[in-house]
């Protein structure tokens, strides 16, 4: 399944259905009166979060969603039925935004969260409606209103509690594949990663996490090389970031210069995503140099107050101590975000 992660669309809500006008005339009815319905009112175009779907790809191949229209009133005081709605059902995470003026209209967080993106037009009202005093048959009705039309553009950002993040080919995939039940590729050229995966990790008793490795960063991405950082809103809504680092190429004179480079491509992307919680994991341990250079890389992160943890993905050295300090780092994320709401008087 191809992963698709931005799409157009042209959403058309239904257009309310014109008033009737009418006068009955019934057999020993004098005097009948008018007695024309209601028009109905346009379905709504509505999107809803559905937890079963991963990506946009059905909207990809369909542009246009319209509602069905309201059905015009009839005499004998018969209002017209109010048209289909057109729901459309989107992965969690999606955000919804007016292509006209780039408004955000949804941020669909929630399973089963609904939003009515296009609101069906009113129906007219029939002559009946117009009685009074002294216009005892009225001859006038309301056609209905026309629906709303947008063009809307549709982004999905998946839901995860931790994102990691690094240069291609530290072992993030060979990493997400140790700690979860994700799949995905390896191999040991740059960018086999080409979309996000997630995975869910479980540790301690009764508790996990979702996590998601995304594309490789290099220098220079935010200027689109590489494969660019359009996958950092992927990431953007997690809790904790795990940076992870080639413990076997980190260089002598600069131990520190893979790290600095994505933190500030972080930083031009979104700089709150830069001020995110981080822990600092180094990588191929397994190998002689990166054991060498996990111990210098340990003394420099500790000078900085940065949680700083060393494993080997392969051989699984270090793994249980990592998801173990991801759940302390969460957990801390957690408090932290209620001590916000009591705050702010949430």
């Amino acid at each position: 399944m191809q992963f698709i992660d931005e799409v157009r669309i042209s959403v058309e809500a239904g257009d309310g259905g014109r008033g009737c006008m009418s006068f009955r005339r019934e057999k020993y009815v004098p005097r009948g009166g008018p007695d024309g319905g209601d028009g109905g009112p346009g379905g709504d175009v509505v999107m809803v979060a559905d937890p079963q779907l991963t990506t946009l790809l059905d909207l990809r191949y369909q542009r246009l969603y319209r509602a069905g229209r309201g059905v015009h009133g009839k005499g004998k005081d018969q209002h017209g039925r109010r048209g289909e709605d057109k729901v459309i059902a989107v992965p969690v995470g999606t955000i919804v935004r007016d292509a006209t003026n780039g408004e955000t209209l949804a941020d669909l967080y929630t399973p089963g969260e609904r939003v009515v993106v296009a609101k069906g037009g009113r129906g007219g009202r029939g002559n009946a409606r117009f009685v009074s005093s002294t216009n005892r048959s009225p001859r006038k009705v309301q056609p209905g209103l026309p629906g709303e039309e947008k063009e809307l553009d549709i982004e999905l950002r998946l839901l995860a509690d931790v994102g990691i993040i690094g240069l291609p080919n530290v072992g993030k995939s060979t990493l997400i594949a140790a700690i979860s039940a994700a799949r995905p590729k390896i191999a040991d050229y740059p960018f086999t990663t080409l979309v996000p995966n997630l995975g869910v990790v479980s540790y301690g008793e009764g508790h996990s996490f979702v996590v998601a490795d995304i594309p490789g960063l290099i220098e220079g991405a935010h200027r689109g090389e590489g494969l660019g950082h359009k996958f950092l809103r992927h990431v953007s809504r997690t809790s904790v970031l795990i940076h992870l680092l080639d413990a076997s190429r980190v260089s002598e004179e600069e131990p520190l210069a893979d790290w600095r480079a994505i933190n500030a491509e972080l930083e031009l992307f979104d700089p709150a995503l830069a001020a995110k919680p981080q822990i600092v994991v180094a990588n191929k341990v397994d190998v002689t140099e990166g054991r060498a250079n996990a111990g210098c890389l340990q003394q420099q992160f500790a000078s900085k107050g940065i949680p700083f943890c060393a494993i080997s993905a392969v051989t699984g050295e270090g793994l249980l101590e990592l998801k173990r300090l991801i759940g302390v780092k969460l957990n801390e994320a957690k408090t932290d975000k209620g001590e916000d709401r009591v705050a702010a008087g949430v």
